[in-house]
Protein backbone atom coordinates (compact mmCIF):
# COMPACT_ATOMS: atom_id res chain seq x y z
CA UNK A 1 0.00 0.00 0.00
CA UNK A 2 1.39 3.57 -1.16
CA UNK A 3 0.01 7.00 -0.16
CA UNK A 4 0.59 9.85 -1.85
CA UNK A 5 -0.92 13.45 -1.14
CA UNK A 6 -2.86 11.80 0.56
CA UNK A 7 -15.78 20.98 11.53
CA UNK A 8 -20.05 21.73 16.24
CA UNK A 9 -21.01 24.14 19.28
CA UNK A 10 -24.33 24.88 20.12
CA UNK A 11 -26.42 26.99 22.89
CA UNK A 12 -28.87 25.38 24.42
CA UNK A 13 -31.73 27.28 24.83
CA UNK A 14 -34.14 26.59 28.77
CA UNK A 15 -36.58 25.64 29.54
CA UNK A 16 -35.60 24.87 26.57
CA UNK A 17 -28.64 -8.09 16.09
CA UNK A 18 -25.04 -7.32 16.19
CA UNK A 19 -25.34 -10.40 13.18
CA UNK A 20 -26.00 -10.61 9.42
CA UNK A 21 -28.92 -7.76 9.79
CA UNK A 22 -26.66 -4.88 9.41
CA UNK A 23 -27.59 -2.55 6.60
CA UNK A 24 -24.57 -0.58 6.59
CA UNK A 25 -26.15 2.51 4.14
CA UNK A 26 -24.19 4.91 6.26
CA UNK A 27 -24.02 8.39 5.45
CA UNK A 28 -21.03 10.50 7.02
CA UNK A 29 -23.21 11.27 9.87
CA UNK A 30 -21.83 15.32 12.64
CA UNK A 31 -18.63 24.61 15.24
CA UNK A 32 -17.22 26.03 17.81
CA UNK A 33 -19.61 29.68 18.30
CA UNK A 34 -16.45 31.48 18.23
CA UNK A 35 -15.16 29.80 14.85
CA UNK A 36 -18.04 29.79 12.60
CA UNK A 37 -19.76 33.18 14.33
CA UNK A 38 -22.94 31.22 15.03
CA UNK A 39 -25.24 31.42 18.13
CA UNK A 40 -28.32 29.52 18.63
CA UNK A 41 -31.32 31.07 19.77
CA UNK A 42 -34.63 30.22 21.98
CA UNK A 43 -36.13 29.60 18.39
CA UNK A 44 -33.73 26.52 17.79
CA UNK A 45 -32.52 28.72 14.20
CA UNK A 46 -29.19 30.08 13.77
CA UNK A 47 -28.20 33.88 13.48
CA UNK A 48 -25.12 34.80 12.15
CA UNK A 49 -22.88 37.05 9.43
CA UNK A 50 -21.96 34.18 7.26
CA UNK A 51 -24.41 32.05 5.10
CA UNK A 52 -21.65 28.71 5.24
CA UNK A 53 -22.06 25.34 5.58
CA UNK A 54 -19.04 24.00 7.36
CA UNK A 55 -19.42 20.88 8.31
CA UNK A 56 -22.32 17.89 8.62
CA UNK A 57 -25.55 19.13 8.88
CA UNK A 58 -24.19 22.42 9.20
CA UNK A 59 -23.41 25.63 11.36
CA UNK A 60 -24.40 23.95 14.40
CA UNK A 61 -24.40 20.08 13.28
CA UNK A 62 -28.42 20.08 13.07
CA UNK A 63 -29.49 20.63 9.69
CA UNK A 64 -31.31 23.91 10.50
CA UNK A 65 -30.79 27.37 8.22
CA UNK A 66 -32.13 30.96 9.05
CA UNK A 67 -31.70 31.61 5.54
CA UNK A 68 -35.06 32.29 3.89
CA UNK A 69 -34.80 33.46 0.51
CA UNK A 70 -34.34 29.54 -0.71
CA UNK A 71 -36.04 27.97 -3.44
CA UNK A 72 -38.65 25.23 -2.31
CA UNK A 73 -39.42 23.98 -5.51
CA UNK A 74 -37.52 22.23 -8.66
CA UNK A 75 -36.96 19.81 -11.22
CA UNK A 76 -34.09 18.06 -13.54
CA UNK A 77 -34.10 21.89 -14.96
CA UNK A 78 -36.03 23.87 -13.52
CA UNK A 79 -33.89 26.36 -10.86
CA UNK A 80 -31.15 24.90 -11.74
CA UNK A 81 -27.87 27.16 -11.39
CA UNK A 82 -25.53 24.36 -12.19
CA UNK A 83 -25.01 20.70 -12.22
CA UNK A 84 -21.54 18.84 -11.93
CA UNK A 85 -20.14 15.30 -12.66
CA UNK A 86 -18.03 13.81 -9.79
CA UNK A 87 -15.74 11.20 -10.25
CA UNK A 88 -16.04 7.85 -8.80
CA UNK A 89 -18.77 7.79 -6.00
CA UNK A 90 -19.07 8.88 -2.22
CA UNK A 91 -22.02 9.86 0.25
CA UNK A 92 -20.42 12.60 1.70
CA UNK A 93 -22.47 15.95 2.06
CA UNK A 94 -20.83 18.60 0.35
CA UNK A 95 -19.78 21.61 3.06
CA UNK A 96 -19.58 25.25 1.75
CA UNK A 97 -17.62 28.19 2.54
CA UNK A 98 -18.24 31.54 0.53
CA UNK A 99 -17.19 30.48 -2.61
CA UNK A 100 -16.09 26.91 -2.35
CA UNK A 101 -17.31 23.69 -2.26
CA UNK A 102 -15.63 20.77 -0.57
CA UNK A 103 -16.35 16.58 -0.89
CA UNK A 104 -14.88 13.40 -1.33
CA UNK A 105 -15.12 10.69 -3.69
CA UNK A 106 -13.78 6.64 -4.12
CA UNK A 107 -12.51 5.89 -7.30
CA UNK A 108 -13.05 1.87 -7.66
CA UNK A 109 -9.45 0.67 -9.79
CA UNK A 110 -8.25 -2.50 -10.16
CA UNK A 111 -8.11 -6.03 -7.90
CA UNK A 112 -5.92 -5.49 -4.86
CA UNK A 113 -2.75 -7.49 -4.45
CA UNK A 114 -2.97 -11.26 -4.05
CA UNK A 115 -2.23 -11.99 -0.37
CA UNK A 116 -3.86 -8.48 1.04
CA UNK A 117 -6.54 -9.54 3.40
CA UNK A 118 -9.05 -7.25 5.80
CA UNK A 119 -10.09 -8.10 9.11
CA UNK A 120 -11.72 -11.34 10.17
CA UNK A 121 -14.80 -11.65 12.63
CA UNK A 122 -14.87 -14.46 15.12
CA UNK A 123 -18.14 -14.90 17.07
CA UNK A 124 -18.81 -17.73 19.51
CA UNK A 125 -15.53 -19.32 17.81
CA UNK A 126 -16.78 -19.16 14.63
CA UNK A 127 -15.82 -16.54 11.66
CA UNK A 128 -18.74 -14.09 11.00
CA UNK A 129 -18.89 -13.30 7.33
CA UNK A 130 -21.45 -10.87 5.76
CA UNK A 131 -23.35 -11.50 2.57
CA UNK A 132 -22.99 -8.03 1.85
CA UNK A 133 -19.43 -7.19 1.72
CA UNK A 134 -17.72 -5.00 -0.41
CA UNK A 135 -14.39 -3.62 -1.67
CA UNK A 136 -11.52 -4.71 0.22
CA UNK A 137 -10.73 -7.04 -3.10
CA UNK A 138 -9.99 -3.38 -4.78
CA UNK A 139 -7.87 -0.82 -5.16
CA UNK A 140 -8.95 2.51 -4.63
CA UNK A 141 -8.63 6.73 -4.99
CA UNK A 142 -9.31 8.63 -2.27
CA UNK A 143 -10.51 12.13 -3.68
CA UNK A 144 -10.42 15.38 -2.01
CA UNK A 145 -12.48 17.83 -4.32
CA UNK A 146 -12.77 22.20 -4.28
CA UNK A 147 -15.81 23.16 -6.76
CA UNK A 148 -16.94 26.62 -7.53
CA UNK A 149 -20.09 27.59 -5.57
CA UNK A 150 -21.06 30.18 -8.41
CA UNK A 151 -20.14 28.58 -11.33
CA UNK A 152 -19.76 24.61 -10.59
CA UNK A 153 -16.44 24.58 -11.98
CA UNK A 154 -13.63 22.61 -10.14
CA UNK A 155 -11.11 24.52 -8.65
CA UNK A 156 -9.11 21.06 -7.78
CA UNK A 157 -9.07 17.97 -7.04
CA UNK A 158 -6.56 16.12 -5.09
CA UNK A 159 -5.54 12.04 -4.40
CA UNK A 160 -5.80 11.72 -0.88
CA UNK A 161 -5.18 7.82 -0.80
CA UNK A 162 -4.02 5.64 -3.37
CA UNK A 163 -3.94 1.81 -2.33
CA UNK A 164 -5.80 -1.01 -0.54
CA UNK A 165 -8.45 -0.99 2.07
CA UNK A 166 -8.29 -2.18 5.62
CA UNK A 167 -11.83 -3.21 5.43
CA UNK A 168 -14.47 -3.82 3.97
CA UNK A 169 -17.89 -2.10 3.26
CA UNK A 170 -21.78 -2.40 3.04
CA UNK A 171 -22.34 -2.98 -0.43
CA UNK A 172 -24.95 -0.11 -0.26
CA UNK A 173 -22.22 2.23 1.68
CA UNK A 174 -19.42 4.23 0.29
CA UNK A 175 -15.87 4.54 1.49
CA UNK A 176 -16.64 8.55 1.62
CA UNK A 177 -19.06 8.87 3.38
CA UNK A 178 -17.77 10.87 6.45
CA UNK A 179 -18.60 14.53 5.42
CA UNK A 180 -15.31 17.54 5.03
CA UNK A 181 -15.51 19.82 7.62
CA UNK A 182 -13.35 23.41 7.55
CA UNK A 183 -12.67 26.96 9.47
CA UNK A 184 -12.69 28.86 6.75
CA UNK A 185 -8.84 28.38 6.04
CA UNK A 186 -8.25 24.75 6.00
CA UNK A 187 -10.65 21.77 4.94
CA UNK A 188 -10.50 18.64 6.27
CA UNK A 189 -11.05 15.01 5.26
CA UNK A 190 -11.52 11.67 7.03
CA UNK A 191 -11.32 8.12 5.69
CA UNK A 192 -11.42 5.99 8.58
CA UNK A 193 -7.98 3.92 8.61
CA UNK A 194 -6.80 5.58 5.80
CA UNK A 195 -6.11 8.38 7.63
CA UNK A 196 -7.40 12.07 7.73
CA UNK A 197 -6.06 15.05 5.37
CA UNK A 198 -5.40 18.74 6.02
CA UNK A 199 -5.52 20.96 2.78
CA UNK A 200 -5.39 24.68 2.38
CA UNK A 201 -8.10 26.19 0.15
CA UNK A 202 -5.48 26.62 -2.74
CA UNK A 203 -5.46 22.62 -2.62
CA UNK A 204 -1.94 22.30 -1.18
CA UNK A 205 -1.81 19.07 1.71
CA UNK A 206 -0.74 20.80 5.39
CA UNK A 207 -0.85 18.02 6.97
CA UNK A 208 -1.71 13.72 6.63
CA UNK A 209 -2.28 11.32 9.80
CA UNK A 210 -3.23 7.95 10.21
CA UNK A 211 -5.57 6.98 13.67
CA UNK A 212 -4.91 3.53 13.22
CA UNK A 213 -6.99 0.68 11.97
CA UNK A 214 -10.68 1.56 12.31
CA UNK A 215 -12.60 -1.78 11.84
CA UNK A 216 -16.42 -1.40 11.82
CA UNK A 217 -17.49 -4.71 10.98
CA UNK A 218 -17.03 -4.54 7.56
CA UNK A 219 -19.84 -2.09 7.46
CA UNK A 220 -17.93 0.92 6.52
CA UNK A 221 -16.80 4.47 8.40
CA UNK A 222 -19.64 6.74 8.81
CA UNK A 223 -19.20 9.37 11.30
CA UNK A 224 -17.79 12.91 10.55
CA UNK A 225 -15.26 15.10 12.38
CA UNK A 226 -15.98 17.83 14.44
CA UNK A 227 -14.16 20.87 15.21
CA UNK A 228 -13.60 22.66 18.37
CA UNK A 229 -11.28 25.76 19.43
CA UNK A 230 -7.94 24.48 18.00
CA UNK A 231 -9.14 20.97 18.02
CA UNK A 232 -10.23 18.32 15.52
CA UNK A 233 -12.26 15.09 17.37
CA UNK A 234 -12.95 12.02 15.66
CA UNK A 235 -15.09 9.08 17.27
CA UNK A 236 -13.71 5.83 16.12
CA UNK A 237 -15.85 3.03 17.47
CA UNK A 238 -15.12 -0.51 16.16
CA UNK A 239 -16.29 -3.88 16.30
CA UNK A 240 -18.66 -5.96 18.11
CA UNK A 241 -17.28 -5.79 21.34
CA UNK A 242 -15.99 -2.24 21.62
CA UNK A 243 -12.15 -3.48 22.87
CA UNK A 244 -10.68 -0.94 20.25
CA UNK A 245 -12.79 1.88 20.56
CA UNK A 246 -11.92 5.09 21.16
CA UNK A 247 -11.88 8.93 20.62
CA UNK A 248 -9.68 11.32 20.24
CA UNK A 249 -8.35 15.23 19.27
CA UNK A 250 -5.56 16.08 16.71
CA UNK A 251 -4.22 19.39 16.70
CA UNK A 252 -5.91 21.35 13.59
CA UNK A 253 -2.91 23.18 12.64
CA UNK A 254 -0.53 20.19 12.72
CA UNK A 255 -2.00 16.65 13.19
CA UNK A 256 -0.33 15.87 16.34
CA UNK A 257 -2.63 13.84 18.82
CA UNK A 258 -3.71 16.27 21.93
CA UNK A 259 -5.64 13.56 23.77
CA UNK A 260 -7.23 9.83 22.78
CA UNK A 261 -9.63 8.16 25.49
CA UNK A 262 -11.15 4.68 25.18
CA UNK A 263 -14.83 3.87 24.94
CA UNK A 264 -16.44 1.20 25.99
CA UNK A 265 -18.69 0.99 22.57
CA UNK A 266 -19.23 -1.42 19.64
CA UNK A 267 -19.35 -0.02 16.65
CA UNK A 268 -21.40 3.32 15.73
CA UNK A 269 -21.65 5.45 12.56
CA UNK A 270 -22.90 8.83 14.82
CA UNK A 271 -20.83 12.23 14.53
CA UNK A 272 -20.53 13.35 17.93
CA UNK A 273 -22.06 17.22 18.53
CA UNK A 274 -21.06 20.14 20.61
CA UNK A 275 -23.09 21.67 23.19
CA UNK A 276 -22.94 25.09 25.35
CA UNK A 277 -25.02 24.48 28.99
CA UNK A 278 -24.80 27.62 30.90
CA UNK A 279 -21.53 26.37 32.71
CA UNK A 280 -19.26 24.57 30.49
CA UNK A 281 -19.28 22.88 26.16
CA UNK A 282 -19.68 19.08 26.30
CA UNK A 283 -19.00 17.00 23.51
CA UNK A 284 -22.16 14.31 23.63
CA UNK A 285 -21.36 11.13 21.93
CA UNK A 286 -24.38 8.37 21.07
CA UNK A 287 -24.19 4.77 21.14
CA UNK A 288 -24.88 1.34 21.74
CA UNK A 289 -23.95 0.79 25.18
CA UNK A 290 -23.35 4.13 26.31
CA UNK A 291 -24.21 7.79 26.06
CA UNK A 292 -21.27 9.64 26.68
CA UNK A 293 -20.32 13.50 27.17
CA UNK A 294 -16.76 14.63 27.27
CA UNK A 295 -14.61 17.94 28.10
CA UNK A 296 -13.50 18.20 24.51
CA UNK A 297 -10.72 19.92 25.21
CA UNK A 298 -9.13 17.29 27.74
CA UNK A 299 -11.16 14.13 26.73
CA UNK A 300 -12.23 13.99 30.21
CA UNK A 301 -15.69 12.13 30.89
CA UNK A 302 -18.29 14.44 32.08
CA UNK A 303 -21.20 12.01 32.11
CA UNK A 304 -22.67 8.93 30.99
CA UNK A 305 -26.19 7.11 30.78
CA UNK A 306 -27.41 3.88 29.31
CA UNK A 307 -27.25 3.90 25.35
CA UNK A 308 -29.51 3.39 23.08
CA UNK A 309 -29.05 -0.60 22.81
CA UNK A 310 -29.60 0.02 19.12
CA UNK A 311 -27.02 0.91 16.00
CA UNK A 312 -26.10 4.63 16.79
CA UNK A 313 -26.18 6.34 13.55
CA UNK A 314 -28.34 9.14 14.12
CA UNK A 315 -26.65 12.57 15.22
CA UNK A 316 -27.67 13.82 18.20
CA UNK A 317 -30.18 16.90 18.33
CA UNK A 318 -29.88 19.70 20.43
CA UNK A 319 -32.09 22.34 21.81
CA UNK A 320 -34.91 23.27 24.51
CA UNK A 321 -32.14 22.35 26.83
CA UNK A 322 -31.95 18.67 26.03
CA UNK A 323 -29.55 16.25 23.89
CA UNK A 324 -32.02 13.91 22.05
CA UNK A 325 -30.47 10.74 21.01
CA UNK A 326 -32.40 8.19 18.64
CA UNK A 327 -31.90 4.83 16.94
CA UNK A 328 -33.96 2.80 14.10
CA UNK A 329 -32.43 -0.43 14.15
CA UNK A 330 -32.63 -2.51 15.62
CA UNK A 331 -35.18 -1.06 18.23
CA UNK A 332 -36.55 2.19 17.54
CA UNK A 333 -35.76 4.15 20.10
CA UNK A 334 -35.45 7.78 21.54
CA UNK A 335 -33.86 9.42 24.76
CA UNK A 336 -33.97 13.08 25.90
CA UNK A 337 -30.70 13.94 28.25
CA UNK A 338 -30.87 17.33 30.01
CA UNK A 339 -27.11 17.85 29.78
CA UNK A 340 -24.62 19.55 32.31
CA UNK A 341 -24.45 16.67 34.75
CA UNK A 342 -21.59 14.10 36.28
CA UNK A 343 -21.07 10.78 36.49
CA UNK A 344 -23.65 7.93 35.94
CA UNK A 345 -27.18 9.32 34.91
CA UNK A 346 -29.16 6.94 35.19
CA UNK A 347 -32.15 6.48 37.30
CA UNK A 348 -32.13 10.69 37.69
CA UNK A 349 -34.39 13.44 36.29
CA UNK A 350 -31.73 14.52 33.64
CA UNK A 351 -33.47 11.48 31.75
CA UNK A 352 -36.37 13.50 30.70
CA UNK A 353 -38.38 11.52 28.13
CA UNK A 354 -38.09 8.27 26.05
CA UNK A 355 -40.21 7.81 22.77
CA UNK A 356 -40.28 4.16 20.72
CA UNK A 357 -41.83 4.44 17.46
CA UNK A 358 -40.70 5.95 14.11
CA UNK A 359 -37.09 6.40 14.08
CA UNK A 360 -34.95 5.41 10.59
CA UNK A 361 -31.85 3.52 10.34
CA UNK A 362 -29.89 5.71 9.08
CA UNK A 363 -31.29 9.51 8.97
CA UNK A 364 -31.10 11.74 11.77
CA UNK A 365 -34.05 13.10 12.99
CA UNK A 366 -34.72 16.70 13.01
CA UNK A 367 -35.44 19.59 15.84
CA UNK A 368 -36.93 23.20 14.39
CA UNK A 369 -39.10 25.43 15.98
CA UNK A 370 -39.78 23.78 18.80
CA UNK A 371 -41.06 20.15 17.29
CA UNK A 372 -38.67 16.79 16.79
CA UNK A 373 -39.56 15.39 13.63
CA UNK A 374 -39.18 11.68 12.60
CA UNK A 375 -39.01 9.90 9.57
CA UNK A 376 -39.21 6.33 9.11
CA UNK A 377 -37.44 3.85 6.28
CA UNK A 378 -40.38 4.84 4.42
CA UNK A 379 -41.02 8.33 4.35
CA UNK A 380 -43.69 8.56 7.35
CA UNK A 381 -43.51 11.01 9.57
CA UNK A 382 -44.04 11.62 13.13
CA UNK A 383 -44.44 15.04 15.09
CA UNK A 384 -43.26 15.35 19.10
CA UNK A 385 -42.86 18.09 21.47
CA UNK A 386 -39.14 18.75 22.07
CA UNK A 387 -39.65 19.35 25.66
CA UNK A 388 -41.78 16.64 27.07
CA UNK A 389 -41.75 13.80 24.21
CA UNK A 390 -45.52 14.48 23.46
CA UNK A 391 -47.14 13.29 20.00
CA UNK A 392 -48.27 16.06 18.52
CA UNK A 393 -48.86 13.93 15.20
CA UNK A 394 -48.30 10.55 13.45
CA UNK A 395 -48.62 8.79 10.23
CA UNK A 396 -47.90 11.97 7.83
CA UNK A 397 -46.69 10.46 4.86
CA UNK A 398 -45.51 11.62 1.80
CA UNK A 399 -47.49 11.28 -1.76
CA UNK A 400 -44.70 8.76 -3.49
CA UNK A 401 -44.11 5.19 -1.99
CA UNK A 402 -40.09 5.18 -1.83
CA UNK A 403 -37.40 4.72 0.79
CA UNK A 404 -35.68 7.09 2.77
CA UNK A 405 -31.86 4.75 3.69
CA UNK A 406 -29.62 8.02 3.12
CA UNK A 407 -30.07 11.31 3.17
CA UNK A 408 -30.99 13.35 6.53
CA UNK A 409 -33.87 15.84 6.65
CA UNK A 410 -33.08 20.22 6.61
CA UNK A 411 -34.96 22.81 7.58
CA UNK A 412 -35.34 26.60 6.73
CA UNK A 413 -38.14 29.25 6.71
CA UNK A 414 -41.10 27.10 8.20
CA UNK A 415 -40.36 23.89 5.88
CA UNK A 416 -38.65 20.40 6.78
CA UNK A 417 -37.07 18.91 3.30
CA UNK A 418 -37.26 15.23 3.00
CA UNK A 419 -34.56 13.60 0.17
CA UNK A 420 -35.61 9.81 -0.50
CA UNK A 421 -33.08 7.34 -2.10
CA UNK A 422 -34.70 8.03 -5.60
CA UNK A 423 -33.52 11.52 -5.69
CA UNK A 424 -36.82 13.24 -4.62
CA UNK A 425 -37.30 16.19 -2.34
CA UNK A 426 -40.40 16.03 -0.43
CA UNK A 427 -41.18 19.77 0.94
CA UNK A 428 -43.40 19.19 4.59
CA UNK A 429 -44.80 22.04 6.19
CA UNK A 430 -43.18 22.67 9.68
CA UNK A 431 -46.01 22.70 12.41
CA UNK A 432 -48.70 20.81 14.55
CA UNK A 433 -50.37 19.35 11.36
CA UNK A 434 -48.56 16.95 8.01
CA UNK A 435 -49.23 18.93 5.06
CA UNK A 436 -46.83 18.18 1.82
CA UNK A 437 -46.37 21.67 -0.24
CA UNK A 438 -44.40 19.92 -2.32
CA UNK A 439 -42.31 16.76 -4.52
CA UNK A 440 -38.85 17.85 -6.33
CA UNK A 441 -37.47 15.18 -8.59
CA UNK A 442 -33.88 15.27 -10.19
CA UNK A 443 -34.47 11.93 -12.03
CA UNK A 444 -31.11 10.64 -10.05
CA UNK A 445 -30.75 8.82 -6.95
CA UNK A 446 -29.38 10.20 -3.84
CA UNK A 447 -27.97 9.17 -0.69
CA UNK A 448 -26.77 12.54 0.86
CA UNK A 449 -28.20 15.44 2.36
CA UNK A 450 -28.80 18.60 1.39
CA UNK A 451 -26.23 21.43 2.07
CA UNK A 452 -27.91 25.28 2.23
CA UNK A 453 -25.60 28.85 2.01
CA UNK A 454 -26.08 31.73 0.53
CA UNK A 455 -29.42 31.45 -0.71
CA UNK A 456 -28.46 28.07 -2.74
CA UNK A 457 -29.34 24.47 -1.83
CA UNK A 458 -26.54 21.70 -2.89
CA UNK A 459 -27.38 18.37 -3.65
CA UNK A 460 -25.17 15.41 -4.38
CA UNK A 461 -26.66 12.36 -6.61
CA UNK A 462 -25.15 9.05 -7.57
CA UNK A 463 -23.34 11.10 -10.47
CA UNK A 464 -23.64 14.86 -10.08
CA UNK A 465 -23.80 17.89 -7.59
CA UNK A 466 -26.67 19.79 -8.41
CA UNK A 467 -26.39 23.76 -7.05
CA UNK A 468 -30.14 24.82 -7.42
CA UNK A 469 -30.83 28.53 -6.71
CA UNK A 470 -34.33 30.41 -7.40
CA UNK A 471 -34.91 32.30 -10.36
CA UNK A 472 -35.86 35.68 -10.29
CA UNK A 473 -39.30 36.46 -12.22
CA UNK A 474 -39.16 38.35 -15.49
CA UNK A 475 -39.18 41.76 -15.07
CA UNK A 476 -42.25 43.64 -16.64
CA UNK A 477 -41.38 46.02 -19.37
CA UNK A 478 -41.89 49.44 -18.53
CA UNK A 479 -44.66 51.30 -19.84
CA UNK A 480 -43.85 54.47 -22.54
Amino acid sequence: MRSRERSGQVFLSRPETRRGVLLGVLLGVGVATGLFGQIRTADGVTRGKESNWPQWRGPESQGVSAERELPSTWDETRNIRWKTPLPGTGFSQPVIWGNYVFLTADVEGGPAPAGHAPPKRVISGQEFVHPEWYGADKLHLFKTLCLDAATGALLWERTSYEGTVYDYRHKRGNYAAPSPITDGTYVYTYFGSEGVYCYDFKGRLVWKRSIGPVGTVGMGVGTSPVLHENLLILQADQEFDGSNSFILALDKKTGREVWRKARPVQSSWSTPVLVRTAERTELVTSGNEWLIAYNPSTGAEYWRTTGLKSHAIATPLIGEGLVIFASGFPSKVMIAVRPGGQGNLDGTDRIVWRYQKGTAYVPSPILYQGHVYLISDAGIMTCLDARTGAVVYEGGRVPIATKFYGASPVAFDGKILLTSDDGDTFVIKAGPKHEVLGTNPIGEPTRTSLAIANRRLYLRSEKHLYCIEATPPAKEPKAG
